[in-house]
């Protein structure tokens, strides 16, 4: 069962940092927000530890925040992006500090800045440590509360988007609690800010909702995806059993914390003269090995840190208390876990997707920034740059109206439900061979088995989505025979400088990759 609504209101799809900021920017413009949840609570945002990236110090400059976000990027990296989200920086962080976020301050009034890895400079804005995340979304939550201009439909999902003429002229939302019929939203404008891919993996940090579901039913309409290969693993999850798995934020590295085995041994110091604030996807290689070879690795923060753990890194501290470690006397297990994903729906510098009527930000998108490798803390960043520059885009296109709030209501009938074990087997599948260590037999293996389970659950459009996303991952991968940032094949190790270019790959166009794979494995 369906049913239309003009709502006349520009749509966006998400309930994080991008689509909030976004909403406030596009006021006093009408806006509906489509959250799958309570506005706060299944959002990567609010999860987010590190901070915002920014070069606030007087000693430091946009400049070399750019150079950074080059380097860590692996040679992928839009410069010119990279440049204008540097130096936008700066204005965003004073904005939110207008809005009422309480960042950390020194007794002078400045920021007080933390240093990340592959940063040159400490250049990140925090809040009580490790709660940069909740406190802004907090603040942008209770603004948009306040905000007339934005209806927001809570326990709603997008499950994909009406396509007229090449145009996006709607989206098709649904119950996300219960079993519904659809509703489609018709709508001027779409902007979707619904988050990343890191629970196609069976250990993530991300919300247990962020399963690549926008990038795939933006895929599934005709976008064009870029980077879709580029996947950041987390070195330092919390190896606890949790799903999610509680994350040992970077800063803790930065703050002088080292990584070791169970023999005590700092192996980080043979792999990178860096050693521990080494690039992500260097770290996250270097615990894998341990992993894998049967070295249980763990973060230990004694020496460094000490009892300072429990105030300043009380998120930390609060799940090692739950899963009856002591910080202070104690290491921490870890064990790699998908993080963030650089790849996304293809943006230009306005936030425009390839269809007509889309616009994305936040980690949904690909903007460039991030080339094969994420800078620390620059997610956050590119979101809320990126909310701006949607925003107004589409204010410059959509003429202003009075369209009155949406009286959104599912009707009864409809069935998008999957099975828990096909959910189950399709993180299983990308966590075994679309993860660290890839090659081209285990990426074949997992387009077969992702398109059995596609077909097992051809019912549900909220499955189609997810497998999508997961199709184009393993299909980039497929496709990039180098290793690159957070890409790493094991049949071709070294990176060709040949192939430093960002990849640009349709559904259909990885379907084909696909189907090559089953002919060769029938």
């Amino acid at each position: 069962m369906s049913h239309t609504i003009e709502t006349g209101r520009i749509v966006i799809v998400g309930a994080g940092l991008g689509a909030l900021y976004a909403a406030l920017e596009l006021a006093p413009r009408p806006v509906l927000i489509v959250s799958p949840e309570t506005l706060g609570q299944g959002a990567s945002s609010a999860w987010a530890q590190g901070g915002v990236a920014a070069a606030m110090a007087a000693t430091d400059s946009a400049e070399a925040h750019a150079a950074d976000t080059i380097g860590a990027g692996a040679g992928t990296v839009d410069a010119e992006v990279a440049a204008m989200v540097t130096k936008a920086a700066r204005e965003h962080i004073i904005d939110l500090t207008d809005k009422g976020t309480p960042f950390d301050r020194t007794p002078d009034g400045g920021y007080v800045m933390s240093l990340e890895a592959a940063h040159t400079a400490p250049r990140v804005v925090r809040v009580k440590g490790d709660q940069a995340g909740a406190r802004i979304m907090e603040t942008l939550i209770a603004a948009v509360r306040a905000a007339p201009s934005v209806q927001v439909c809570e326990r709603s999902m997008a499950t994909g988007l009406e396509v007229t003429d090449g145009r996006v002229t709607g989206v098709h939302v649904r119950a996300a609690d219960r079993e519904s019929g659809t509703v489609l939203l018709r709508a001027p404008a779409v902007l979707l800010a619904g988050g990343g891919s890191g629970g196609l993996y069976a250990v993530t940090t991300n919300p247990p909702r962020i399963r690549g579901q926008v990038i795939g039913l933006a895929a599934r309409a005709g976008a064009v995806i870029a980077d879709a290969e580029f996947v950041q693993f987390h070195p330092t999850a919390m190896d606890v059993g949790e799903d999610p798995a509680p994350l040992a934020t970077e800063a803790l590295r930065g703050e002088g914390a080292h990584l070791v085995n169970n023999r005590g041994e700092r192996f980080m110091l043979a792999l990178d003269p860096r050693a521990e604030l080494a690039p992500r996807d260097i770290v996250a290689r270097g615990i894998f090995a341990e992993t894998q070879a049967g070295r249980r690795p763990a973060l230990d923060t004694r020496a460094a840190i000490g009892a300072a753990i429990l105030t300043r890194f009380p998120v930390v501290a609060e799940a090692c208390q739950r899963n009856a470690i002591d910080p202070v006397t104690e290491t921490i297990p870890v064990a790699c876990a998908a993080h963030y994903h650089m790849g996304g729906i293809a943006t230009d510098k306005s936030g425009r997707a390839s269809l007509k009527g889309l616009w994305v930000c936040g980690e949904a998108a690909s903007t460039g920034l991030h080339g094969a490798n994420r800078l620390a803390s620059n997610g956050l960043l590119e979101a809320l740059v990126y909310a701006r520059l949607a925003a107004r885009d589409i204010a410059a296109e959509v003429a202003p109206t009075d369209a009155p709030e949406a009286a959104l209501t599912f009707p009864k009938g409809g069935h998008d439900s999957f099975s828990e074990a096909s959910m189950t087997a399709l993180r299983q599948i990308m966590t075994d061979h679309v993860g660290v260590l890839r090659d081209a037999a285990g990426l074949c293996t997992a387009l077969t088995g992702i398109a059995r389970l596609e077909a097992r659950e051809s019912q549900s459009q909220t499955f189609a989505n997810m497998t999508a996303t997961a199709t184009l991952i393993a299909a980039a991968a497929f496709d990039r025979r180098e290793s690159r940032g957070g890409h790493y094949r094991t049949d071709y190790p070294d990176a060709d400088p040949a192939q430093a270019e960002r990849s640009h790959l349709t559904l259909a166009e990885a379907l084909a990759i696909r189907a090559r794979c089953e002919e060769t494995q029938t």
